[in-house]
């Protein structure tokens, strides 16, 4: 409901429906009633509870990686993960489309930034291979899921690539951890990679499992040096407890419900069929994230009003978040929606589109 109105979002993140199950909200009553709102304080000082010690170990070993950290926010998370790993002098090569977080984390860091063109394997090569200065750490930060495209990056291309010039891999896999992959492991299941293939792991809990927060995996060295090393993660009070029992439940639907998974799979093949068949112009993304690319900023921002006046709750997303003269609506899917929902959707694009 916004300013009184009834609408069907189609902006949310909430991929898997799981903010609102209720077991996920009576685990975070439950943690409320034992561990109080908030945390307290810091991880390092007094923070970190048993329901924090527990998540980080579930999310390892959900991952397959030998330890997991978590952060307050996937922007913290990425922050500290540079802060703690590069600094001046030091190199970091970033896709053009990488979240605003990434590109911070390198700025930040005050290593030498260097962006290579959108999921182009070639290209980041070109650019590991023209900055090969001996005694410096080079680190690859791409996300796995592109937030405003919903294109997946070519990862084992990444991978291998970081492997033949000794570069660091740090895939951010907020869009894709309880998304992609068989059983919503991730960019590493979907694609069948061994966690050694990519060592630095970041992923989000706001999104598919509904909740807040953010981790790093890796193996016990990388968790430790950020433990030491991470400003984002020393000086800034950890995630309520009970956040971290939400958390937990989500985790566990994840691994027991496999119809929320099959559900959104479902939606966005329905979704993307619809388009075909009412030749409504989308583009290459087999993820959630549907962007409808209208071009002129106006345009795209009367259409998302006019969706709302008609009951649809779509975001317009202008430059500077996308480039110039890329203007579009960001429909994504969620496990919750119903055919009837997309249909709808899809029916009234159609005919907003037209008028346009």
């Amino acid at each position: 409901m916004v300013d009184g109105k009834n609408v069907i979002s189609f902006c949310s993140n909430d991929y898997l429906g799981l903010a609102n199950h209720p077991q996920v909200k009576q685990a975070m009553i439950d943690g409320v009633n034992t561990y109080g709102v908030g945390s307290g304080s810091a991880h390092l000082v007094n923070g970190h509870s048993r329901s924090h010690h527990q998540l980080e170990e579930e999310l390892a070993e959900f991952t397959g990686y030998p330890r997991a950290l978590l952060f307050s926010t996937g922007y913290m998370a990425n922050l500290g993960l540079c802060q703690a790993l590069v600094k001046k002098g030091d190199y970091v090569f970033e896709d053009r489309l990488n979240h605003a977080s990434l590109i911070d984390g390198g700025l930040v860091s005050g290593a030498r930034i260097q962006r290579y063109l959108h999921n182009d394997v070639a290209s980041a090569e070109q650019k590991i291979k023209n900055s090969n200065h001996t005694g410096t750490v080079k680190l690859l930060l791409s996300d796995a899921v592109f937030s405003m495209d919903g294109d997946i990056a070519n990862v084992p291309a990444l991978a291998k690539l970081c492997k033949k010039t000794n570069s660091w891999l740090m895939v951010d896999d907020a869009h894709g951890f309880g998304t992609l992959g068989e059983t919503g492991k991730g960019c590493l299941q979907h694609f069948n990679l061994k966690n050694t293939e990519v060592p630095i792991y970041m992923a989000t809990l706001g999104k598919a499992l509904g909740t807040a927060g953010a981790f790093i995996a890796g193996s016990d060295e990388l968790i430790e040096t950020i433990i030491q090393q991470a400003r984002t993660y020393i000086y800034t009070t950890a995630m309520p407890a009970a956040i971290a029992e939400a958390t937990r439940c989500s985790l566990r639907i994840i691994q027991n419900e496999s119809r929320h998974l099959s559900n959104l799979n479902d939606n966005i093949a329905y979704f993307k069929r619809c388009c075909a068949q009412s030749d409504l112009p989308i583009e290459h993304s087999e993820t959630a994230i549907q962007p409808i690319i209208i071009g002129n900023d106006y345009s795209a921002l009367q259409i998302s009003q006019d969706l709302f006046e008609r009951g649809f709750l779509v975001t317009a997303i202008r430059p500077p978040t996308v480039p110039e003269g890329t203007s579009r609506l960001r429909i994504t899917l969620s496990a919750k929606h119903t055919s009837e929902h997309i249909d709808q959707l899809v029916d009234t694009l159609n005919q907003l589109i037209d008028q346009m």
